[in-house]
């Protein structure tokens, strides 16, 4: 199967400091799903901006969708970026416009028709616990609740990569084993996905590759197996 990311002895720095990753090499195949794991400060969040283009390589290869990132035009940016789904850890809703607005925000920008738009927004609310929440604005949400309007609006157009940064970190373990299988039904639906977490039960439950960071180098894990060696390995990350 065709990979939609390929990383190449990927290295990255911020100014003038030590690289905060090094020889990143990876790549992931259209329809795959990972984890990735690793302590706080390792990498995991660099790794993931390289991934939506909100950083460039201080060195190395990366191509998204078959296409050298390093050598593509900014104006072709957003583009490659409407085919990704991001969930970041701040969130970043918009104040002003109440859940249902800030969920439908994408599929606007694309030009689908409003009725199609309530349907479907209506429906992720739903599957997310929120629908009596629809017209409430971020700013009076909680934490938890504000992370799941951000999950809905990066899936609700169906990305072809889709990637979540600690996207279980506020809520508790009945809307966490949710929000998974709502990510495993994107997923059998061909989008690509990528979720960085701390949440062990997770990674072990649902049994899935691993990508593993520590001190900026990646380390890359089969589906969990408890009849495997590299599982001991993984747990150790949680220690």
């Amino acid at each position: 199967m065709a990979e939609v990311v390929r990383f190449e002895n990927v290295g990255l720095r911020y100014g003038l400091g030590p690289e905060v990753l090094q020889d990143i090499s990876f790549g992931l195949e259209a329809g795959s799903f990972h984890f990735l794991i690793g302590p706080s400060g390792a990498g995991k969040s660099s790794l993931l901006r390289l991934m939506y283009l909100a950083h460039r390589q201080t060195r190395g290869l990366i191509s998204l969708f078959g296409r050298d990132v390093s050598t593509l035009p900014r104006e072709q940016f957003p583009k490659i970026r409407r085919r990704i789904g991001v969930v970041f850890q701040d969130f970043r809703l918009l104040p002003h416009l109440s859940a249902f607005d800030n969920v439908a925000l994408p599929l606007r920008v694309a030009g689908v028709r409003e009725s199609e738009i309530r349907r479907h927004v209506e429906e992720l609310l739903v599957w997310v616990a929120l629908e009596n929440h629809m017209d409430v604005r971020p700013p009076t949400m909680s934490g938890g609740q504000q992370q799941r309007v951000a999950i809905a609006r990066a899936v609700i157009a169906r990305p072809k990569i889709l990637y979540a940064d600690e996207p279980t970190g506020n809520v508790d373990d009945r809307i966490a084993d949710r929000l998974m299988h709502l990510f495993e039904e994107l997923n059998r639906l061909g989008t690509t996905v990528v979720i960085a977490t701390h949440n062990e039960a997770i990674v072990h439950d649902f049994g899935r590759p691993v990508l593993r960071i520590d001190g900026g180098r990646l380390e890359i894990f089969p589906a969990d197996d408890p009849n495997s060696a590299d599982l001991a390995e993984v747990e150790e990350t949680f220690e």
